[in-house]
């Protein structure tokens, strides 16, 4: 057992020494050998922008410089890119830096926070750094459910709602109207904080129009997915102005580098890749539930990068088939919580990636499941 350093608050060390995900690093490390596919961290397989890495390749001698702490010309370009003032968006180190200075502005010991058993853990992991109160509703038909989290919103007195769509680590979605209806049911003095990573996947009938000065959420999103940033750690908030210029408190003011600004900057712009991304996106998804279904395994409907796949049987099976399918060095990942631990998550890739799966797959699954 590792023992605690006496200076640490006694919040930090009563808390476990866990991260909310497996590094892929840390995977491919202890595998001894590079990925075959790496297609489990939802990044984006077909890369960034050649806008973007040219970008990258101009600015890189001037690294010897701090970013741009206020990360002006992003920040222009966004709102003109949403139609909304600029003052109405925080720039960090993607959702999960935002996420984390959102809980740290709103959190304190002891504050309730409504969350879906399940869902992205990242939030859980700030929330119980700053000693909040983690208050979980299950998933209802494998959906995140807007009612039962307000309900539990309601009789917890929650600062803090949080809430995926799409869906992460299900794939699916609420159309927008649903959205509306939870927006306008947040109990005074809470916040929903409407985690949008995944929208630039889905149908248009699941993104709410932007209106920034409702004050009752947060939409975060990130340059990680379809932009193909993820290493670069690039996302923004939308919200009422209180809110976002609360951000200029606490941040980190040089947290966004200067390389991460200008691909970031350079992607938004290049909307030909980005189209091209979205349409490589869809075509990777049918290949992937093509190779669910001729192994006999069900598909879910995805409007993500990704598809979760239902095995067909429980947590321990799914578990199996993940490390089967990394002795391959095929990296995928599964979700953490029953029900929803039945299945397994496949990221889009490109073909060579798919290939490497689909190859592997038959063989991992019948030894999974003699196992």
């Amino acid at each position: 057992m590792t023992q605690n350093d006496p200076r640490l608050t006694p919040l930090i060390a009563a808390l476990p020494s866990t991260m909310p995900f497996n590094c892929p690093d840390d995977v491919e490390r202890a595998l001894g050998r590079p990925f075959a596919a790496r297609i489990g961290a939802n990044e984006c397989g077909f890369g960034p922008s050649p806008k973007a890495l040219e970008a990258i390749s101009k600015a890189a001698p001037e690294i010897w410089k701090y970013g741009d702490g206020d990360c002006h010309d992003l920040r222009m370009a966004l709102a003109a890119h949403h139609d909304i003032a600029p003052e109405h968006i925080m720039i960090g180190e993607g959702i999960d830096g935002l996420l984390g200075q959102l809980v740290r502005l709103t959190v304190n010991e002891g504050t309730p926070v409504v969350t879906s058993r399940g869902s992205y853990p990242t939030f859980d992991y700030h929330v119980k750094g700053y000693g909040g109160v983690l208050h979980e509703v299950p998933y209802t038909g494998d959906h995140e459910d807007p009612e039962r989290l307000i309900a539990k919103a309601r009789s917890t007195g929650a600062r803090l709602i949080y809430i995926s769509n799409p869906n992460n680590p299900m794939g699916n979605w609420h159309d927008a109207d649903v959205i509306a209806r939870m927006i306008s049911e947040v109990p005074e003095g809470a916040l929903l904080i409407l985690d949008e990573a995944y929208s630039d996947f889905a149908p248009a009938s699941a993104t709410l129009p932007i209106v920034p000065d409702d004050p009752r959420v947060i939409r975060m999103r990130t340059f990680s997915k379809a932009y193909g940033l993820a290493g670069q750690r690039v996302g923004y908030a939308i919200g009422a102005v209180p809110i976002i210029s609360a951000f200029d408190r606490i941040r980190n003011q040089f947290g966004v580098n200067m390389l991460g600004q200008v691909a970031a900057l350079a992607a938004l712009h290049d909307r030909d890749w980005y189209t091209n991304i979205l349409q490589w996106t869809s075509e990777a998804r049918v290949r992937i539930a093509s190779i669910a279904e001729a192994n006999g395994l069900r598909p879910l409907t995805s409007a993500t990068n990704f598809v979760t796949i239902d095995c067909g049987a429980d947590g321990e099976l799914s578990k199996r088939i993940v490390a089967e399918l990394g002795k391959h060095a095929i990296f995928i990942r599964m979700p953490f919580q029953p029900p929803q631990n039945r299945c397994i998550r496949v990221s889009t890739g490109n073909a060579e990636a798919l290939d490497a799966f689909e190859a592997a797959l038959p063989a991992a699954l019948e030894r999974a499941r003699k196992s």
